[in-house]
């Protein structure tokens, strides 16, 4: 038997964005070449880069051969409630909390990995052991992404569906609002679906987390340069439902493109 092909991060959410209709499968633009593609199937191979996990937690041993345990049904339950906009199917409240905390833990896998790309290429050039480059990788990682998912620990969220423009997704795409946006915006985020937004806001609450709030959005409000954003953090691929939505910004990634 062939041995099985790791989980990518972001696979539960990408299939979201497959095509049912006639030839099924799923428009990307590669972000190397410029070239739009269509991938064959719900697997979603196309994302097949390798991850560098990190423990993000702050009393924990940092080392971490693996993604974190994430309870997958329930995450497949919510992504699919999300897109459909029916919160009434995503499960209970423990359960849908349980699922946007998994759907976070995953969202900042993807946002740390060029992080910890940069710091293996600096390292690789001083004269370091393996074991040796890993762990300073590690540590830069963790200096920059430990903090934020303490914030996020006290994040109100809420997911927003029924968006009427159809969401981009790109290999990293967690963003940050309180960076990305100007003027800075106080939230962040991470799409479910071409239609669902879940977004994070600061509590000014100290107990526990609040119940998952739905809401469904008719307009796009404050999240019109969400896929703006996706454009701008992709390196590897970005997802849409059409291809006019990704010839659009095709001529970004060309070969020739000023960087």
């Amino acid at each position: 038997m062939a041995e099985s092909e790791p989980l990518h991060a972001l696979r539960p959410f990408l299939r979201n964005w497959v095509w049912e209709h006639g030839r099924v499968g799923t428009r990307y633009l590669d972000c190397t070449c410029g070239e739009l593609r269509f991938a064959e199937g719900k697997k979603a191979h196309y994302a097949s880069e390798p991850h560098q996990y990190v423990s993000l937690l702050k009393d924990a041993e940092p080392v971490a051969k693996t993604a974190p345990s994430i309870h997958e049904g329930g995450l497949a339950r919510l992504l699919r409630a999300a897109q459909q906009g029916r919160p009434a199917e995503a499960g209970s409240a423990a359960e849908v909390q349980r699922a946007v905390h998994d759907c976070m833990e995953l969202g900042l896998i993807s946002a740390y990995q060029r992080d910890a790309e940069q710091a293996r290429a600096r390292y690789a050039l001083e004269p370091l052991f393996d074991d040796e480059i890993r762990a300073a990788v590690i540590e830069d990682v963790r200096r920059l992404w430990v903090g934020v998912r303490e914030q996020l620990l006290r994040y109100d969220f809420t997911i927003f569906y029924g968006l009427p423009q159809a969401l981009l997704i790109s290999d990293a795409p967690f963003t940050d609002w309180r960076v990305r946006a100007k003027p800075a915006l106080p939230f962040v985020s991470l799409p479910l679906g071409p239609h669902s937004l879940l977004v994070g806001t600061p509590s000014a609450r100290t107990s526990r987390a609040a119940p998952v709030l739905w809401k469904e959005a008719p307009v796009m409000g404050p999240f019109r340069d969400h896929n703006q954003h996706q454009v701008e953090s992709a390196r590897r691929w970005l997802v849409a439902t059409t291809d006019e939505a990704l010839l659009a910004v095709q001529p970004r990634f060309a070969p020739d493109a000023p960087a």
